[in-house]
């Protein structure tokens, strides 16, 4: 065999020894998701990290849940364009668009948003005008529902001025007026139809705001369209399984769907900025 022959040989048994490759690069990128705290620290691990452990699972790519222990630090860090991916209230939306490019995508379709005011029921309040100059628990200065709407409607609609008090998260609200520690609190119907019958068998709702589109799941602009509709085909995919809406409705999303930013553009014309604190 001449040396020519022999190095033909030699290349393609090293070339047939190769990895095969389609051509693509492996994705090992991960991707962070930030989640607006309504609830407890450990109770949005129990929800979202299955969700999330899901979608890695149904899309390849890779996710890490980034926590932020109140509402003031998560607007701070969407703001400053921390997270890739982030699920937010829809004044938020408006916000997180304007400032960092972020993209609505999909968001519950089966029902809307409303803040509820709520009061003990054995306490003293037993009508709205009896809040004039009381306190009232709210989850932090920027909730929409459980804060601004409410806050915006009592002085607008009602003429009512309330010492407000921020306790960091939708169930603290709850816990402050069943103690006692509040007058009344804000929060938004679905977060209190989840509390526990010793919380939730101890209150009476006295007012609910206009509605409002609920919470979308938002992508920043500088991730990759084509990882945006992965996770978007995958997260509507959800709605198809029993598990998909079983982790679903725990964030609470009843029906999975598409969105845009036009579905919250109304907001901008309620004159919420009164009582939103900028960052």
């Amino acid at each position: 065999m001449n040396r020519f022959v022999h190095g033909l040989l030699a290349l393609i048994i090293a070339i047939g020894s190769m990895p095969f490759s389609t051509g693509h690069a492996v994705e090992n990128v991960t991707y962070t998701f930030g989640v607006i705290p309504q609830f407890d620290t450990r109770q949005t691990l129990a929800i979202w990290e299955p969700l999330l452990a899901e979608l890695e699972e149904r899309t390849g790519l890779n996710f890490q849940l980034q926590g932020s222990s109140n509402i003031q630090k998560f607007e701070a860090a969407f703001m400053d364009g921390d997270f890739d991916f982030a699920y937010m209230n829809p004044y938020q939306v408006l916000k997180a668009s304007k400032s960092q490019g972020y993209v609505p995508m999909v968001r519950d379709i089966g029902r809307s948003l409303s803040g509820v005011l709520v009061v003990r029921k054995d306490g003293t309040v037993k009508d709205i005008a009896d809040l004039a100059g009381k306190q009232i628990a709210f989850p932090a200065p920027n909730a929409l529902g459980a804060t601004l709407v409410v806050r915006t409607d009592l002085k607008h609609i009602y003429n009512i001025d309330v010492v407000p008090v921020y306790v960091k998260s939708h169930s603290s609200v709850y816990l402050n007026v069943v103690m006692g520690e509040a007058d009344a609190g804000g929060g938004v119907q679905k977060t209190l139809s989840q509390q526990p019958l010793s919380v939730r068998g101890n209150l009476r709702v006295i007012y609910k705001t206009r509605d409002i589109t609920p919470h979308p799941v938002t992508a920043h602009s500088r991730v990759p369209a084509s990882v945006r509709e992965s996770v978007r085909l995958a997260l509507l995919a959800f709605g198809e399984s029993k598990k998909g809406q079983a982790l679903l409705s725990a964030v609470p999303i009843n029906k999975i769907g598409d969105t845009s930013i036009g579905d919250y553009k109304q907001l901008g014309e309620w004159g919420l900025d009164e009582f939103y604190v900028s960052h």
